[in-house]
Protein backbone atom coordinates (compact mmCIF):
# COMPACT_ATOMS: atom_id res chain seq x y z
CA UNK A 1 0.00 0.00 0.00
CA UNK A 2 1.46 3.34 -1.12
CA UNK A 3 0.62 6.09 1.36
CA UNK A 4 0.49 9.47 -0.41
CA UNK A 5 0.89 12.92 1.10
CA UNK A 6 -0.25 15.85 -1.02
CA UNK A 7 1.43 19.26 -0.86
CA UNK A 8 -0.72 22.11 -2.16
CA UNK A 9 -4.51 22.22 -1.82
CA UNK A 10 -5.45 24.77 -4.44
CA UNK A 11 -8.47 24.38 -6.67
CA UNK A 12 -6.68 22.00 -9.08
CA UNK A 13 -6.73 19.42 -6.28
CA UNK A 14 -10.33 18.48 -7.10
CA UNK A 15 -9.25 17.25 -10.55
CA UNK A 16 -6.49 15.17 -8.97
CA UNK A 17 -8.89 13.69 -6.43
CA UNK A 18 -11.29 12.80 -9.21
CA UNK A 19 -8.46 10.94 -10.93
CA UNK A 20 -7.68 8.96 -7.79
CA UNK A 21 -11.39 8.25 -7.27
CA UNK A 22 -11.67 6.88 -10.80
CA UNK A 23 -8.69 4.61 -10.15
CA UNK A 24 -10.35 3.17 -7.04
CA UNK A 25 -13.61 2.69 -8.93
CA UNK A 26 -11.73 0.87 -11.71
CA UNK A 27 -10.23 -1.54 -9.19
CA UNK A 28 -6.78 -0.04 -8.65
CA UNK A 29 -6.53 -0.25 -4.90
CA UNK A 30 -2.84 -0.08 -3.98
CA UNK A 31 -2.77 3.45 -2.59
CA UNK A 32 -4.33 5.71 0.00
CA UNK A 33 -4.02 9.46 0.48
CA UNK A 34 -3.08 9.77 4.14
CA UNK A 35 -2.03 13.42 4.46
CA UNK A 36 -2.74 16.85 3.01
CA UNK A 37 -0.61 19.96 3.41
CA UNK A 38 -1.64 23.54 2.75
CA UNK A 39 -0.55 26.93 4.06
CA UNK A 40 -4.07 27.27 5.48
CA UNK A 41 -5.35 24.18 7.28
CA UNK A 42 -8.94 24.97 6.31
CA UNK A 43 -8.05 24.75 2.60
CA UNK A 44 -6.85 21.18 3.15
CA UNK A 45 -9.75 20.26 5.42
CA UNK A 46 -12.19 21.30 2.69
CA UNK A 47 -11.15 18.26 0.66
CA UNK A 48 -11.34 15.64 3.43
CA UNK A 49 -14.97 15.07 4.40
CA UNK A 50 -18.21 15.45 2.47
CA UNK A 51 -20.09 16.38 5.61
CA UNK A 52 -20.13 20.15 5.38
CA UNK A 53 -17.87 20.57 8.39
CA UNK A 54 -15.33 22.56 6.35
CA UNK A 55 -16.65 24.11 3.13
CA UNK A 56 -14.65 23.38 -0.02
CA UNK A 57 -13.72 26.36 -2.12
CA UNK A 58 -15.74 26.37 -5.38
CA UNK A 59 -14.17 25.72 -8.75
CA UNK A 60 -12.40 28.79 -10.08
CA UNK A 61 -13.26 28.25 -13.76
CA UNK A 62 -16.36 27.56 -15.83
CA UNK A 63 -14.44 26.95 -19.05
CA UNK A 64 -15.41 23.64 -20.72
CA UNK A 65 -12.55 21.15 -20.54
CA UNK A 66 -10.62 23.13 -17.95
CA UNK A 67 -9.62 20.91 -14.99
CA UNK A 68 -9.94 24.00 -12.81
CA UNK A 69 -13.68 23.81 -13.51
CA UNK A 70 -13.87 20.54 -11.54
CA UNK A 71 -15.09 20.72 -7.96
CA UNK A 72 -17.07 18.79 -5.38
CA UNK A 73 -14.51 16.01 -4.87
CA UNK A 74 -13.74 14.69 -1.39
CA UNK A 75 -11.41 12.04 -0.02
CA UNK A 76 -14.28 10.55 1.95
CA UNK A 77 -15.99 9.67 -1.35
CA UNK A 78 -13.45 6.96 -2.21
CA UNK A 79 -11.48 6.19 0.96
CA UNK A 80 -13.91 6.74 3.85
CA UNK A 81 -12.03 4.32 6.06
CA UNK A 82 -8.76 6.27 5.90
CA UNK A 83 -7.72 8.84 8.49
CA UNK A 84 -6.21 11.88 6.79
CA UNK A 85 -3.71 14.05 8.65
CA UNK A 86 -3.60 17.76 7.84
CA UNK A 87 -0.40 19.83 7.94
CA UNK A 88 0.60 23.41 7.22
CA UNK A 89 4.32 22.61 6.76
CA UNK A 90 5.35 20.09 4.10
CA UNK A 91 8.58 19.35 5.96
CA UNK A 92 6.59 18.22 8.98
CA UNK A 93 4.34 16.08 6.80
CA UNK A 94 7.28 14.39 5.08
CA UNK A 95 8.97 13.70 8.42
CA UNK A 96 5.78 12.40 10.07
CA UNK A 97 6.13 8.73 9.12
CA UNK A 98 2.57 8.78 7.74
CA UNK A 99 3.49 8.75 4.04
CA UNK A 100 5.64 6.83 1.55
CA UNK A 101 5.33 9.22 -1.38
CA UNK A 102 4.54 12.85 -2.17
CA UNK A 103 2.36 14.55 -4.74
CA UNK A 104 3.49 18.16 -5.07
CA UNK A 105 0.81 20.48 -6.45
CA UNK A 106 2.33 23.67 -5.03
CA UNK A 107 3.54 26.75 -6.92
CA UNK A 108 6.40 26.54 -9.41
CA UNK A 109 8.90 28.12 -7.05
CA UNK A 110 8.38 25.46 -4.38
CA UNK A 111 8.84 22.35 -6.52
CA UNK A 112 12.60 21.98 -6.13
CA UNK A 113 12.35 22.73 -2.40
CA UNK A 114 9.68 20.09 -1.79
CA UNK A 115 11.70 17.65 -3.91
CA UNK A 116 14.85 18.19 -1.86
CA UNK A 117 12.95 17.43 1.33
CA UNK A 118 11.16 14.40 -0.14
CA UNK A 119 14.24 12.84 -1.72
CA UNK A 120 16.36 13.35 1.40
CA UNK A 121 13.69 11.42 3.32
CA UNK A 122 13.64 8.66 0.68
CA UNK A 123 10.13 9.49 -0.54
CA UNK A 124 8.90 8.97 -4.09
CA UNK A 125 7.59 12.09 -5.82
CA UNK A 126 5.07 13.12 -8.45
CA UNK A 127 5.57 16.83 -9.12
CA UNK A 128 3.16 19.18 -10.87
CA UNK A 129 4.19 20.77 -14.17
CA UNK A 130 6.19 22.81 -14.98
CA UNK A 131 8.83 20.79 -13.20
CA UNK A 132 10.74 23.65 -11.58
CA UNK A 133 11.40 27.35 -11.48
CA UNK A 134 14.48 27.02 -13.75
CA UNK A 135 16.23 24.34 -15.77
CA UNK A 136 19.03 24.23 -13.20
CA UNK A 137 16.51 23.48 -10.44
CA UNK A 138 14.86 20.75 -12.51
CA UNK A 139 18.19 19.18 -13.43
CA UNK A 140 19.15 19.06 -9.75
CA UNK A 141 15.83 17.37 -8.94
CA UNK A 142 16.45 14.67 -11.54
CA UNK A 143 20.00 14.05 -10.37
CA UNK A 144 18.96 13.79 -6.72
CA UNK A 145 16.14 11.35 -7.50
CA UNK A 146 18.54 9.15 -9.43
CA UNK A 147 21.16 9.33 -6.69
CA UNK A 148 18.62 8.47 -3.98
CA UNK A 149 17.03 5.74 -6.15
CA UNK A 150 13.46 6.97 -5.69
CA UNK A 151 10.69 7.14 -8.30
CA UNK A 152 10.30 10.63 -9.76
CA UNK A 153 7.55 11.67 -12.15
CA UNK A 154 6.12 14.91 -13.47
CA UNK A 155 2.37 15.36 -13.62
CA UNK A 156 2.03 15.92 -17.37
CA UNK A 157 -1.38 14.53 -18.22
CA UNK A 158 -1.38 15.71 -21.86
CA UNK A 159 0.70 12.62 -22.59
CA UNK A 160 -2.10 10.30 -21.47
CA UNK A 161 -4.95 12.20 -23.13
CA UNK A 162 -6.72 10.03 -25.76
CA UNK A 163 -6.08 12.58 -28.53
CA UNK A 164 -2.33 12.58 -27.86
CA UNK A 165 -2.25 8.77 -27.88
CA UNK A 166 -4.13 8.68 -31.17
CA UNK A 167 -1.87 11.31 -32.73
CA UNK A 168 1.25 9.39 -31.77
CA UNK A 169 -0.21 6.16 -33.18
CA UNK A 170 -1.21 7.84 -36.48
CA UNK A 171 2.38 8.89 -37.18
CA UNK A 172 4.16 5.97 -35.54
CA UNK A 173 2.09 3.49 -37.58
CA UNK A 174 2.73 5.50 -40.77
CA UNK A 175 -1.00 6.03 -41.25
CA UNK A 176 -0.37 9.79 -41.58
CA UNK A 177 3.24 9.44 -42.77
CA UNK A 178 6.00 11.40 -41.07
CA UNK A 179 5.38 14.73 -39.38
CA UNK A 180 6.29 17.59 -41.70
CA UNK A 181 4.64 20.64 -40.12
CA UNK A 182 2.64 21.60 -37.05
CA UNK A 183 0.53 24.65 -36.22
CA UNK A 184 -0.91 25.52 -32.84
CA UNK A 185 -2.43 28.76 -31.71
CA UNK A 186 -5.12 30.47 -29.72
CA UNK A 187 -5.88 33.84 -28.19
CA UNK A 188 -8.73 35.03 -26.03
CA UNK A 189 -9.85 31.46 -25.28
CA UNK A 190 -8.67 31.01 -21.69
CA UNK A 191 -8.66 33.87 -19.16
CA UNK A 192 -8.77 36.53 -21.83
CA UNK A 193 -8.57 39.34 -22.25
CA UNK A 194 -7.30 40.46 -18.83
CA UNK A 195 -8.36 38.02 -16.07
CA UNK A 196 -6.03 36.76 -13.35
CA UNK A 197 -5.36 33.19 -14.47
CA UNK A 198 -7.02 30.73 -12.09
CA UNK A 199 -7.29 33.60 -9.61
CA UNK A 200 -3.63 32.95 -8.67
CA UNK A 201 -1.56 36.14 -8.94
CA UNK A 202 1.82 34.36 -8.80
CA UNK A 203 1.15 33.06 -12.32
CA UNK A 204 1.74 36.63 -13.53
CA UNK A 205 4.97 37.24 -11.60
CA UNK A 206 8.28 36.75 -13.37
CA UNK A 207 10.01 36.27 -9.99
CA UNK A 208 7.82 33.18 -9.40
CA UNK A 209 8.41 31.73 -12.90
CA UNK A 210 4.91 32.69 -13.94
CA UNK A 211 3.77 33.38 -17.47
CA UNK A 212 2.11 31.49 -20.28
CA UNK A 213 5.33 30.13 -21.82
CA UNK A 214 6.04 28.03 -18.74
CA UNK A 215 2.53 27.45 -17.42
CA UNK A 216 1.06 26.15 -20.69
CA UNK A 217 4.14 25.83 -22.88
CA UNK A 218 5.23 22.63 -21.14
CA UNK A 219 1.84 21.07 -22.03
CA UNK A 220 2.24 22.00 -25.70
CA UNK A 221 5.80 20.76 -25.85
CA UNK A 222 5.13 17.48 -24.10
CA UNK A 223 2.58 16.59 -26.76
CA UNK A 224 4.74 17.95 -29.58
CA UNK A 225 7.83 16.03 -28.41
CA UNK A 226 5.80 12.85 -27.99
CA UNK A 227 4.25 13.10 -31.46
CA UNK A 228 6.91 14.83 -33.58
CA UNK A 229 10.18 14.35 -31.66
CA UNK A 230 12.43 16.71 -29.73
CA UNK A 231 12.56 20.39 -30.64
CA UNK A 232 15.98 21.46 -31.92
CA UNK A 233 15.68 25.23 -32.35
CA UNK A 234 13.30 27.95 -31.19
CA UNK A 235 12.81 31.52 -32.32
CA UNK A 236 10.27 33.38 -30.22
CA UNK A 237 8.89 36.65 -28.99
CA UNK A 238 7.21 36.82 -25.59
CA UNK A 239 5.35 39.85 -24.32
CA UNK A 240 2.85 41.24 -21.82
CA UNK A 241 -0.30 42.50 -23.53
CA UNK A 242 -2.17 43.21 -20.28
CA UNK A 243 0.10 44.65 -17.56
CA UNK A 244 -2.91 44.96 -15.24
CA UNK A 245 -5.04 41.88 -14.63
CA UNK A 246 -8.26 41.60 -12.68
CA UNK A 247 -10.77 39.29 -11.04
CA UNK A 248 -14.48 39.99 -11.48
CA UNK A 249 -17.51 38.93 -9.48
CA UNK A 250 -20.66 37.34 -10.92
CA UNK A 251 -21.96 40.78 -11.84
CA UNK A 252 -18.82 41.59 -13.79
CA UNK A 253 -17.48 44.09 -11.28
CA UNK A 254 -13.73 44.22 -10.70
CA UNK A 255 -12.94 42.94 -7.19
CA UNK A 256 -9.15 42.56 -7.51
CA UNK A 257 -6.35 44.06 -9.57
CA UNK A 258 -2.69 43.04 -9.87
CA UNK A 259 0.37 44.04 -11.85
CA UNK A 260 1.61 41.52 -14.41
CA UNK A 261 5.23 41.33 -15.52
CA UNK A 262 5.36 37.69 -16.71
CA UNK A 263 4.52 37.02 -20.33
CA UNK A 264 0.86 36.51 -21.19
CA UNK A 265 1.55 36.00 -24.91
CA UNK A 266 4.13 34.22 -27.06
CA UNK A 267 4.70 33.67 -30.77
CA UNK A 268 7.26 31.06 -31.80
CA UNK A 269 8.76 29.24 -34.76
CA UNK A 270 10.33 25.82 -34.18
CA UNK A 271 12.21 23.03 -35.92
CA UNK A 272 12.46 19.48 -34.61
CA UNK A 273 15.53 17.29 -34.66
CA UNK A 274 13.80 15.28 -37.42
CA UNK A 275 13.36 18.37 -39.59
CA UNK A 276 9.68 19.13 -39.06
CA UNK A 277 8.83 22.82 -38.78
CA UNK A 278 6.00 24.69 -37.15
CA UNK A 279 4.57 27.77 -35.52
CA UNK A 280 2.95 28.23 -32.13
CA UNK A 281 1.20 31.19 -30.58
CA UNK A 282 -0.77 31.49 -27.37
CA UNK A 283 -2.20 34.38 -25.41
CA UNK A 284 -4.18 34.99 -22.26
CA UNK A 285 -5.11 38.30 -23.90
CA UNK A 286 -7.37 39.01 -26.84
CA UNK A 287 -10.10 41.66 -26.74
CA UNK A 288 -13.23 41.10 -28.75
CA UNK A 289 -13.34 37.31 -28.77
CA UNK A 290 -11.39 34.14 -29.30
CA UNK A 291 -9.41 32.79 -32.21
CA UNK A 292 -7.71 29.41 -32.53
CA UNK A 293 -6.16 27.17 -35.13
CA UNK A 294 -8.79 24.59 -36.07
CA UNK A 295 -9.53 22.59 -32.93
CA UNK A 296 -6.36 23.73 -31.19
CA UNK A 297 -3.55 21.93 -33.04
CA UNK A 298 -2.88 20.93 -36.63
CA UNK A 299 -0.32 18.32 -37.65
CA UNK A 300 0.61 17.87 -41.31
CA UNK A 301 2.13 14.52 -42.21
CA UNK A 302 3.50 13.26 -45.50
CA UNK A 303 0.22 11.37 -46.04
CA UNK A 304 -2.48 13.30 -44.18
CA UNK A 305 -3.49 16.25 -42.04
CA UNK A 306 -4.74 15.77 -38.49
CA UNK A 307 -6.67 18.52 -36.78
CA UNK A 308 -8.68 18.01 -33.63
CA UNK A 309 -10.29 14.59 -33.89
CA UNK A 310 -10.26 14.45 -37.71
CA UNK A 311 -7.74 13.04 -40.18
CA UNK A 312 -7.90 14.02 -43.84
CA UNK A 313 -6.09 12.27 -46.69
CA UNK A 314 -5.55 13.97 -50.07
CA UNK A 315 -8.73 14.03 -52.12
CA UNK A 316 -10.84 12.33 -49.45
CA UNK A 317 -13.42 13.40 -46.91
CA UNK A 318 -12.32 13.85 -43.29
CA UNK A 319 -12.53 10.78 -41.06
CA UNK A 320 -12.61 10.44 -37.29
CA UNK A 321 -9.14 9.61 -36.06
CA UNK A 322 -10.60 7.88 -33.01
CA UNK A 323 -12.59 5.51 -35.28
CA UNK A 324 -9.47 4.54 -37.23
CA UNK A 325 -7.52 4.08 -33.99
CA UNK A 326 -10.21 1.79 -32.54
CA UNK A 327 -10.44 -0.29 -35.72
CA UNK A 328 -6.76 -0.45 -36.68
CA UNK A 329 -4.51 0.08 -33.65
CA UNK A 330 -3.30 -3.17 -32.02
CA UNK A 331 -5.54 -4.32 -29.19
CA UNK A 332 -2.64 -4.56 -26.73
CA UNK A 333 -1.67 -0.95 -27.50
CA UNK A 334 -5.22 0.23 -26.87
CA UNK A 335 -5.29 -1.70 -23.61
CA UNK A 336 -2.04 -0.09 -22.47
CA UNK A 337 -3.41 3.33 -23.35
CA UNK A 338 -6.74 2.80 -21.54
CA UNK A 339 -6.42 0.09 -18.88
CA UNK A 340 -9.85 -1.02 -17.61
CA UNK A 341 -11.40 1.44 -20.02
CA UNK A 342 -9.99 4.51 -18.23
CA UNK A 343 -9.73 7.59 -20.42
CA UNK A 344 -9.31 10.31 -17.78
CA UNK A 345 -5.82 11.72 -18.30
CA UNK A 346 -5.40 12.62 -14.62
CA UNK A 347 -6.18 9.06 -13.52
CA UNK A 348 -3.92 7.58 -16.20
CA UNK A 349 -0.98 9.79 -15.27
CA UNK A 350 -1.42 8.89 -11.61
CA UNK A 351 -1.63 5.19 -12.48
CA UNK A 352 1.58 5.37 -14.53
CA UNK A 353 3.41 6.86 -11.55
CA UNK A 354 1.89 4.48 -8.98
CA UNK A 355 2.85 1.44 -11.04
CA UNK A 356 6.39 2.78 -11.41
CA UNK A 357 6.60 3.16 -7.61
CA UNK A 358 5.33 -0.40 -7.12
CA UNK A 359 7.63 -1.93 -9.72
CA UNK A 360 10.71 0.22 -9.18
CA UNK A 361 10.63 1.42 -12.79
CA UNK A 362 10.66 4.82 -14.48
CA UNK A 363 7.33 6.58 -15.13
CA UNK A 364 6.52 7.42 -18.72
CA UNK A 365 6.33 11.08 -17.75
CA UNK A 366 9.52 10.93 -15.74
CA UNK A 367 11.46 13.78 -14.21
CA UNK A 368 13.77 13.72 -17.22
CA UNK A 369 10.79 14.10 -19.55
CA UNK A 370 9.61 17.05 -17.47
CA UNK A 371 13.11 18.54 -17.68
CA UNK A 372 13.07 18.31 -21.49
CA UNK A 373 9.62 19.95 -21.64
CA UNK A 374 10.79 22.71 -19.30
CA UNK A 375 13.96 23.40 -21.30
CA UNK A 376 11.91 23.72 -24.48
CA UNK A 377 9.49 26.13 -22.79
CA UNK A 378 12.37 28.19 -21.39
CA UNK A 379 13.85 28.29 -24.90
CA UNK A 380 10.95 30.62 -25.82
CA UNK A 381 11.92 33.04 -23.06
CA UNK A 382 15.66 32.73 -23.70
CA UNK A 383 15.12 33.39 -27.41
CA UNK A 384 13.09 36.49 -26.61
CA UNK A 385 15.70 37.62 -24.08
CA UNK A 386 18.58 37.24 -26.54
CA UNK A 387 16.71 38.43 -29.62
CA UNK A 388 17.80 35.42 -31.66
CA UNK A 389 17.01 31.74 -32.26
CA UNK A 390 18.35 29.35 -29.62
CA UNK A 391 19.14 25.66 -29.54
CA UNK A 392 17.11 23.78 -26.95
CA UNK A 393 20.18 21.67 -26.15
CA UNK A 394 22.01 24.82 -25.05
CA UNK A 395 19.16 25.71 -22.70
CA UNK A 396 18.96 22.15 -21.38
CA UNK A 397 22.67 22.04 -20.60
CA UNK A 398 22.72 25.52 -19.04
CA UNK A 399 24.85 27.19 -21.70
CA UNK A 400 22.04 29.68 -22.36
CA UNK A 401 20.27 30.97 -19.25
CA UNK A 402 20.24 34.79 -19.31
CA UNK A 403 16.50 34.92 -18.61
CA UNK A 404 16.83 32.36 -15.83
CA UNK A 405 19.92 33.80 -14.15
CA UNK A 406 18.05 36.16 -11.77
CA UNK A 407 15.85 33.24 -10.68
CA UNK A 408 18.84 30.94 -10.24
CA UNK A 409 20.54 33.59 -8.10
CA UNK A 410 17.41 34.33 -6.07
CA UNK A 411 17.00 30.68 -5.12
CA UNK A 412 20.70 29.92 -4.71
CA UNK A 413 20.76 27.48 -7.62
CA UNK A 414 23.80 28.81 -9.53
CA UNK A 415 26.13 31.34 -7.97
CA UNK A 416 28.03 32.57 -11.02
Amino acid sequence: MIRIGIVGCGRILAAHLRGYRLLREAGFDGFRITALCSRKAEDAMGYVQRDGSTPQRPAVSNIPGDPLAIGDEFLSDFQPETDVAVYTDYREMIASGKIDAVNDFSTHALHHQVADCAFTAGKHLLSQKPLAITVAAARHMCEEAERRKVTFGVFENFRQAPRTRQLRWAFESDLAGRVQMFLLGYAGVWWGPDLIVADTPWRHQKSEAGGISLDLGVHFFDQLRHVAGDVATVSARCTVLEPRRVSRDAAGQVVREIDCDADDTFVAHLETTAGAVGSLFASWGGHGGAVRTADGAVYYGSKARITGDEITFDGREPQKLADLYRSQAPADLQQRHAPCGLDDSFALNQLDWLQAVEQGTTPETSGREGLADLATAFALLESDCSGRPVRVADVLEGRIRAFQQPLDEKFGLIRH
